[in-house]
């Protein structure tokens, strides 16, 4: 154990030198993953999207169902749990001092178990025994050793919980009565979710493992995809609390300015964290089996959400403001010129906040009943996480890449490499909107989604999606070409740029800010209401599914 004294000169030290040699080499290894998944699976996006548009037809022996499953799981859930742990373990060694040694081999442990887990979820999928698409629903049965591999993972994702947790709660010990540093606070909320909302899943699979081997004949398929949602809707929150606090505490900073009222952030995470996994069953809204009034219950819980995603629009917005006013801007509007618009760190994470208005919106129709009928298992609903996912939280990232590798390579960002962040961040966003606009026109126009191309024997309506299934191939092209550039800065960032010292952008609070309330720090109490919460939204449901179940299902296999 630490003592206070080594810890204090730890933080020191990271402050002047920057992350220690180790938790460097640890944070790295888990981008260097992220961003490898980012090329596989944006490969696979761009077969598909070839596919989807009638231009490509995939051989029978990798088949656009296999495509589509690598794909889902290398983007949702490789690039982003490597990613996010990565950068939340250099904020944690930065803010907390350098990693205890006991939470550095948890994450080792942590890293090796996701690696064993997602090999053994890839192989299956590559020899067409899992192309069950990345929600798995039962009753399609993948080979058992695909959910073993899904086992793994979570465990994984568990190993770097519990080493996140003991690493905040030595440095609380340390430093009795202090505020836990604001992103530290973030990284806390991220993974209290990361181990809650994965406990559902969990339960999930392992009643599948017996159902696909063969030892249980059935499956209540209701209650499999209920769990799964109570996990799938929380994982959306887990990357999008992530985005929002590069959102709060690095984008003022690199615009020279400071941030919004600390309180309040913290209460934005609180918040985010007590009212997430309820919101899992608008996911199934159209389900049957799920009676009317949890289905109302839910729709609330599913928009309550919003709020704190109000509140942060208020916030950056008016950070935005007061430092752009600042530097000279003038107007309602006009100050916007003043915004560092040629700072990759600024561009990316901007295109993604103003991303997140339209998305947010999709997000609330999906969340209500009456719209969700039209748009429900249609193509909108892919325009709609392509938003989401795809820009507001990718773009955030890539937005974070370009500071934090080069921090954690003692490297800089070149004005060549920036310019170069830039041009991939347009292109990025320019194939983004071609798809996701296309995606929810053709969605309207009642295109489906999770399925490859097809006329259906040249019907009418069918052959009108054709125009715009095309703009889908081109922004899946111009994608294509954003995450070669992308993985290309990453590699040369960590490897090949000039050596030196890279900052940390954390925002100083603005001055004569109110002071923080020690109750914030009070997590069990955030704990027990969430759980409150879940049990509120989940036990009555959960009894009626479980009590009244049908027979239940044998394993099918589809393709």
């Amino acid at each position: 154990m630490e003592t206070a004294s080594e810890n204090v000169f730890n933080e020191k030290a990271n402050e002047v030198f920057g992350i220690n040699s180790k938790d460097a080499i640890l944070s790295k290894s888990y981008l260097l993953i992220a961003f490898a998944a980012l090329f596989i699976g944006g490969t696979l996006g761009l077969l598909q999207g070839l596919n989807r548009a009638g231009l490509l037809e995939l051989p029978s022996w990798f088949s656009y169902y296999q495509v589509l499953t690598a794909h889902g799981l290398l983007l949702v859930l490789v690039l982003t749990a490597f990613f996010t742990v990565g950068y939340f373990y250099a904020v944690l060694s930065h803010t907390l001092g350098s990693l205890l040694p006991k939470v550095r081999k948890l994450a080792w442990t942590g890293f090796g178990l996701k690696m064993i887990g997602f090999v053994l979820a890839v192989v299956p999928i590559l020899m067409n025994e899992a192309t069950v698409l990345y929600t798995f629903y039962p009753p399609m049965a993948a080979h058992p050793v695909f959910y073993i591999g899904l086992v793994f993972i979570v465990l994984g994702v568990w190993m770097c919980a519990f080493g996140a947790f003991i690493q905040v709660a030595n440095w609380r010990k340390l430093n009795k009565g202090k505020h836990v540093p604001i992103l530290a606070y973030f990284a806390t909320g991220v993974f209290v979710l990361l181990f809650f909302g994965s406990i559902p899943v969990t339960i999930e699979v392992l009643m599948i493992i017996p159902w696909a081997i063969g030892w249980v004949e059935t499956i209540n398929v209701m209650l499999a995809r209920t769990l799964f949602w109570a996990f799938g809707h929380t994982l959306v929150n887990i990357w999008y609390l992530t985005a929002v606090s590069a959102w709060y505490v690095v984008v003022p900073k690199v615009i020279g300015g400071r941030r919004f009222s600390d309180t309040l952030t913290r209460v934005v995470i609180m918040l985010l964290v007590i009212m997430n996994i309820p919101g899992g069953f608008h996911h199934q809204i159209i389900d049957p089996g799920i009676t009317e009034h949890v289905k109302f219950l839910h729709v609330f819980m599913s928009l309550a959400i919003g709020f704190p995603s109000l509140m942060t629009a208020y916030a950056m917005f008016s950070v935005f403001e007061k430092t752009a006013k600042k530097k000279g801007g003038k107007g309602v509007v006009s100050w916007f010129k003043k915004l560092p618009w040629g700072d990759v760190r600024f561009l990316a994470p901007m295109i993604a906040m103003i991303a997140f208005i339209p998305g947010g919106a999709g997000g609330i129709v999906q969340s209500t009943n009456q719209l969700n009928q039209v748009v429900h298992n249609t193509m909108w609903v892919v325009g709609h996480f392509h938003l989401t996912v795809g820009t507001s939280v990718v773009l955030t990232f890539f937005g974070i890449s370009y500071w934090l590798v080069p921090y954690l390579s003692k490297r800089v960002l070149t004005p060549k490499m920036n310019k170069l962040g830039v041009i991939q961040t347009l292109i990025w966003t320019v194939g983004m909107a071609l798809m996701a606009v296309a995606m929810h026109w053709v969605g309207l126009l009642g295109s489906p989604r999770r399925t490859s191309y097809t006329t259906y024997f040249d019907n009418a309506t069918a052959l009108s999606w054709d125009p715009y299934l095309m703009f889908l191939a081109v922004g899946g092209t111009l994608l294509m070409i954003g995450v070669i550039l992308q993985v290309y800065a990453v590699v040369h960032l960590m490897f090949f740029a000039p050596k030196g010292e890279t900052e940390f952008p954390i925002a100083e609070v603005e001055e004569n800010a109110a002071k923080t309330p020690y109750w914030t720090e009070n997590w069990g109490r955030v704990i027990v209401i969430m759980l409150v919460v879940i049990a509120i939204g989940y036990v009555i449901p959960l009894i009626e599914i479980i009590g009244n179940a049908p027979p239940g299902s044998p394993p099918y296999k589809t393709w």
